[in-house]
């Protein structure tokens, strides 16, 4: 019965460390996998993080020209600080990122090792304790063993000298040799009892100590580190949660900054600023004049026709087109870039143009003031030079004031020609004065204006042109020519828009270089090519000529030399 009861108190123990081994094993798993979720979470923010950053800058607006006309509207600045705050955004993702790969998957890698080492520990130190038991046991059975065997030895000893004792056969030698071993029998039978009783008192104080104290120890320990996992694990969700929480002042800052940056868009001044991007500075056209369809009209043939045969035709009245200049669609505008073209931005109307010679006579006019004040400090530093020799050499000072110098002969050269520039610009755009002339000259001279003026004009990038019509009823006015009868008819500026009419020629002119005209709109021309002029240059560096009947286009004013017929009635100065 004792040996059945202790083997089950040892099967129960062995049983209570598997399944405490398993479940410290399970724990320690998912420890592994807790630290696992965590490192994956990290990786999708610095994942997310790079790829905010990256839109961030995929949609920042790039180094070149057009980044200036887009600074100007508020929405693009919003723009642009929405993907500033959101690649501050992307910065605190990165921030949390590195917060978990440092407060939490570190320390769990650490614990981790540390946790396993001590598992191992405890358990070697139950299995060991174990192990000794069991020893024990074993030997107190030895020891038990040795004593019933012993005993029973000498039990049978004590019969058999009882027995040579009683035969009268048996010599006295014989009884005496029965006597001595039955006396040794039981020396040994009491040797192992005393021997069995003592190591059974030694059994029972281990086993009083194995289960009462060892075991229950380990246990404990085991327990310890059970509650310490727990904990660490518990410790560390929070520390989950409070890593995005400490990100959320400066990611709620950032979303405060796109909500600033909607708000200061302004519509308005958004629209104004187009507005002033694109205004010409033309004049709109005049009032249109009342045509009597009651009276026979005929036109007379420009003098510079190119054949007889068109010379006798008649435009029909009703074949004049009056166009709304600002919804013109001209098949023929040349496509210009805004920013692109020559030096002097003639290719721009006569207000686009204005701005940008002022924009860069105001660059020109900082980097002025940049080198005077760079000559001022090197003069001021050569002065203390001179009244402190040991300070340093005044004469290692002079070869910076003559570059600076020159650099500011040469700014200050090309501000007086933008100057110029900006002058005659100015001096072109048409004035209340000319308005105030030119209603003046069309009540003096109705009909003569009525045939005469360009009711409306586009240029070959498209924008209106109509600068012209003060001065035409100037030198209407200056130089009269006889008033046509009403059955007459005068060529009329309009007709240049009339696809089915041709305009007529006011001249001729040269090419002095070649010209390829790959834009909508121009002409190719070769060196040397003989063309006829049939509208000239209006200020905006385009003259309109023509080849032959079936080829005409525009062609850089700068490229030519022209001839204009003074007899020409549709030949007229740009001023």
């Amino acid at each position: 019965m004792v040996e059945d009861r202790m083997g089950d108190c040892w099967s129960y123990t062995k049983d209570q460390f598997d399944n405490l081994e398993k479940h410290t094993q399970w724990g320690i798993e998912f420890v592994e996998k807790y630290t696992k979720f965590v490192k994956e979470r990290s990786e999708i923010e610095t994942s997310y993080a790079k790829q905010i950053r990256n839109l961030s800058k995929k949609y920042q607006p790039k180094k070149n020209s057009r980044e200036e006309e887009e600074n100007k509207f508020s929405f693009c600045r919003a723009f642009v600080m929405t993907l500033n705050e959101l690649n501050d955004y992307a910065g605190q993702h990165e921030v949390i990122a590195e917060n978990l790969t440092s407060q939490i998957i570190a320390e769990l890698s650490r614990y981790l090792q540390e946790i396993k080492t001590e598992r191992k520990s405890h358990f070697h130190d139950g299995r060991k304790a174990q192990q000794h038991i069991e020893s024990s046991w074993k030997q107190l059975e030895s020891c038990k063993r040795r004593f019933e065997r012993d005993c029973k030895e000498a039990d049978r000893a004590q019969q058999y000298f009882e027995k040579m004792d009683a035969d009268i056969n048996v010599t006295k030698a014989d009884v005496e040799k029965a006597r001595q071993q039955a006396q040794m029998r039981h020396q040994m039978a009491s040797d192992s009892k005393n021997d069995y009783s003592a190591y059974l008192q030694k059994f029972n104080q281990e086993q009083n100590e194995h289960y009462y104290t060892i075991i229950p120890n380990i246990f404990q320990k085991l327990q310890d580190m059970e509650e310490k996992r727990i904990e660490r694990i518990g410790v560390c969700m929070k520390t989950f949660a409070d890593v995005d929480r400490q990100v959320l002042p400066i990611v709620g800052k950032c979303l405060d900054g796109m909500t600033k940056a909607a708000e200061s868009i302004e519509p308005k001044t958004d629209s104004k600023q187009v507005v002033e991007s694109y205004k010409s500075g033309f004049e709109p056209p005049g009032d249109v004049e009342f045509e009597d369809y009651g009276q026979a009209m005929k036109r007379t043939a420009s003098d510079t026709s190119l054949s007889n045969a068109r010379e006798g035709k008649e435009k029909p009245a009703g074949k004049t087109k009056t166009k709304l200049w600002p919804f013109i669609k001209n098949k023929n505008k040349l496509s210009l870039k805004l920013g692109s073209g020559p030096e002097d931005f003639s290719h721009l109307p006569p207000e686009q143009r204005r701005k940008k010679l002022q924009g860069k006579i105001d660059e020109l006019s900082k980097d002025i003031q940049k080198e005077m004040d760079q000559r001022d400090a090197l003069t001021k530093m050569k002065d203390v030079y001179i009244k402190n020799p040991q300070m340093g050499d005044p004469t290692s000072v002079d070869p910076r004031l003559t570059e600076i110098g020159q650099n500011i002969e040469k700014l200050q050269s090309e501000m007086q020609k933008f100057e110029g520039w900006l002058a005659e610009v100015e001096e072109r755009m048409p004035s209340k004065s000319d308005t105030q002339r030119r209603s003046l000259y069309e009540t003096q001279n109705n009909t003569t204006v009525s045939n005469n003026c360009a009711q409306d004009r586009e240029s070959p990038d498209g924008s209106y042109t109509e600068e012209q019509n003060s001065e035409t009823q100037v030198k209407a006015n200056i130089n009269p020519e006889p008033i046509p009868n009403p059955t007459s008819t005068t060529p009329e500026f309009d007709d240049e828009f009339d696809d089915e009419e041709t305009l007529p020629t006011i001249g001729t002119c040269k090419a002095l270089y070649p010209f390829e005209g790959h834009n909508e709109g121009t002409i190719s021309v070769a060196e040397g090519e003989l063309l006829y002029v049939i509208e000239e240059d209006k200020g905006d560096g385009w003259t309109r000529v023509r080849r032959n009947e079936d080829e005409e286009g525009y062609v850089p004013t700068s490229y030519v030399e022209v001839f204009l017929e003074t007899n020409a009635k549709g030949a007229m100065t740009y001023i």
